[in-house]
């Protein structure tokens, strides 16, 4: 059995314009200059906190949970508005139904997204039930530390010479490759392909069609 870990923000979801809108109105809440976008999008991947504390720079002033909490609630108070939404990746759907009904591999989430967020994300998009570990930035240290990755194979019991993760930032390269595991990029998030491959992706896909013929290409090297 093989397991494919999937990071949520810039990989199976565009969420950038949320986040970048939640940190503008975070900082603005508490009379400081918004950090750059380009910043914003840098730190994507990582937990809250540590996402954070990289533009604290900018917040010296104001405790660091203090905006970490006055995020969460522009977070989701944009994630009710209608006019802000996750929306999946082309191709994002039918790749993870394609892998998810396999019966030699599983599914698995790796995030720096909180629980509460990989739960309203599966709300919205009804793809919960085919992921069979949820790894979350409230159960683990912020990537790039292994232990997402660690405590994701103790669940399933899969060894983790069979285990890729898919993610589109250097910080999810980075964690497979600490934890042993293979590492794939894609190209439509927010770090670049070079990036990737600089961090440790042995494959980057271009598009969602194009990542389960990558897959299948590292499980049958490696079985």
């Amino acid at each position: 059995m093989f397991l494919v870990l999937f990071d949520c923000d810039g990989t199976i979801v565009d969420s950038q314009h949320m986040i970048v809108e939640a940190m503008t109105r975070t900082f603005a809440r508490h009379g400081l200059a918004a950090p750059a976008r380009g910043d914003v999008v840098e730190v994507i991947g990582l937990s809250l906190p540590l996402a954070v504390a990289r533009l604290a720079p900018i917040g010296r002033g104001v405790a660091l949970d203090t905006l970490v909490e006055t995020y969460k609630e522009q977070y989701f108070a944009l994630r009710s508005d209608p006019g802000h939404s996750e929306m999946l990746f082309p191709g994002a759907r039918a790749a993870i139904e394609a892998i998810g009904g396999r019966d030699d591999m599983l599914l698995g989430i790796a995030t720096g997204k909180s629980r509460r967020g990989v739960r309203s994300l599966f709300e919205a998009t009804g793809l919960g039930h085919h992921f069979t570990t949820v790894q979350t930035a409230d159960d683990a240290p912020s990537k790039p530390d292994p232990t997402m990755v660690r405590q994701a194979v103790a669940e399933t019991g899969v060894d983790i010479a069979d285990v890729v993760v898919v993610g589109d930032t250097r910080y999810d390269m980075e964690m497979a490759v600490a934890a042993g595991a293979g590492a794939v990029g894609v190209a439509w998030g927010y770090h670049r392909p070079g990036t990737l491959l600089e961090a440790g992706a042995t494959h980057i896909a271009d598009r969602f069609e194009g990542l389960l013929p990558i897959l299948e290409e590292i499980f049958a090297r490696d079985s």
